[in-house]
């Protein structure tokens, strides 16, 4: 089995050599291994790894960190740029994070920084070792909760290609895109389990430009979320589940808030609380949310397969006030498939600031429950309903 595995690693290593041959030039790899890395799952080899990005950040062409299959544990790391020439991460074994939360003294465990012409890929997995953390995790009711960290996080990185790697297990985020523009992420598997607090899959603010396709992600929060100065995303064949959904928001807190241009097309969502969202606080901040397109999307036993919500409240009780966020031009079409309510779509805008122009196209969902046939909800908004619709609809 481990001859087969090296086979494979030497198999997936050498058509990434091609493709970053092809792209960027000849690579120069940085061998963790010729820099005191230990692969035997126990020993610390941040400092390895620190020493070895640090000579392939300064390489002056087309550098490559490169982790040969193995385990190894790492402590909290960040790469950071600027580098001299692109750089990449070659991922080849499991990297694992300490069990014990009080390890880290930041938020994150492996954090790539100002860095433009990124590449991290391998097919390697990043272990976050959550378990032991998930039950410290009750901010919600605690305000002297512990700082959990992200498993892989990314702030003002741009021009970036992360390609082929799995996170499990995550202590809190899994994946956090912050302040980044044109970052690619293909072919990503994220796991965790269903009761795990605030594993949300990947976290995107202030970026735009931001590509997801071909990935598959469950776990105990939102599959993918978008915050506030997030704008042109495009996520397509995503599979999600379990998990809480694809999420816009939660926006409205402050003034200010907005995000701009998503697209979701072709995923599949299965078992989960919601389906496509839009989530925004009662509170009377301004903001923006617009330019949405949900499109070809099959939902299996979703909770909640479409909900604009602006009375976001997940621990009640809440502001009784009303949102004063803009939402406007969201598209639903060919959207079909079983919700695990009786309510399969829900449109609650905000009294102030009612939606605008929200339109339904070819929506098909069922229910199977005794309590009736399926059905819709909408209040205060303005749009339209076209083409086939079950539930019926209420705009």
């Amino acid at each position: 089995m481990g001859s087969k595995l090296a086979f494979g690693w030497a198999c997936l290593l050498t058509s990434l050599m091609v493709l970053v041959t092809e792209v960027r030039g000849q690579v120069k790899f940085f061998n963790v291994m010729n820099y005191s890395a230990v692969a035997d799952g126990a020993t610390d080899n941040s400092q390895a790894f620190l020493k070895v990005w640090k000579e392939a950040c300064e390489w002056k062409g087309n550098g490559s960190v490169l982790i040969p299959p193995g385990s190894y544990m790492v402590n909290s790391v960040r790469f950071e740029g600027p580098c001299k020439g692109s750089v990449g991460v070659v991922i080849g074994g499991l990297l694992k994070a300490p069990a014990d939360p009080s390890k880290f003294s930041t938020d994150s465990w492996i954090n790539f920084r100002y860095i433009d012409q990124l590449t991290v890929s391998g097919g390697g997995t990043l272990d976050g070792q959550g378990q032991v953390a998930w039950g410290l995790n009750d901010c919600n009711k605690n305000s002297s909760c512990p700082r959990l960290p992200t498993t892989l996080r990314f702030d003002f990185v741009t021009n970036a290609w992360i390609d082929h790697v799995s996170s499990l297990n995550s202590k809190n985020n899994h994946i956090v895109i912050f302040g980044c523009e044109n970052l690619n992420m293909t072919h990503i598997y994220i796991s965790a389990p269903a009761n795990s607090p605030n594993t949300d899959g990947i976290k995107i603010g202030s970026s735009h430009g931001i590509r997801i396709s071909s990935s598959t992600i469950g776990t105990g929060d939102d599959c993918i979320a978008m915050l506030s100065g997030t704008k042109d995303v495009n996520i397509s064949n995503v599979f999600c589940g379990p998990g809480h959904g694809i999420s816009i928001g939660s926006l409205g807190k402050n003034n200010g808030d907005n995000v701009d241009g998503v697209l979701v097309q072709n995923c599949t969502f299965r078992g989960t609380s919601d389906g496509v969202r839009i989530k925004t606080w009662a509170f009377p901040s301004l903001g923006t949310a617009s330019n949405f397109i949900f499109q070809d999307i099959f939902m299996d036993q979703v909770g909640n397969p479409i909900i604009l919500d602006q009375e976001y409240c997940p621990y009640p009780p809440c502001s009784q006030q009303t949102s004063l966020l803009q939402i406007s031009n969201v598209t639903y079409i060919n959207i079909w498939g079983s919700s695990s309510a009786k309510v399969a779509v829900t449109l609650r805008c905000s009294a102030s600031k009612p939606c605008q122009n929200v339109v339904l196209e070819d929506i098909n969902l069922g229910y199977r429950g005794r309590d009736g046939p399926v059905t819709a909800l909408c209040s205060h908004v303005n749009g339209s309903a076209n083409g086939h619709q079950s539930p019926p609809p209420c705009i």
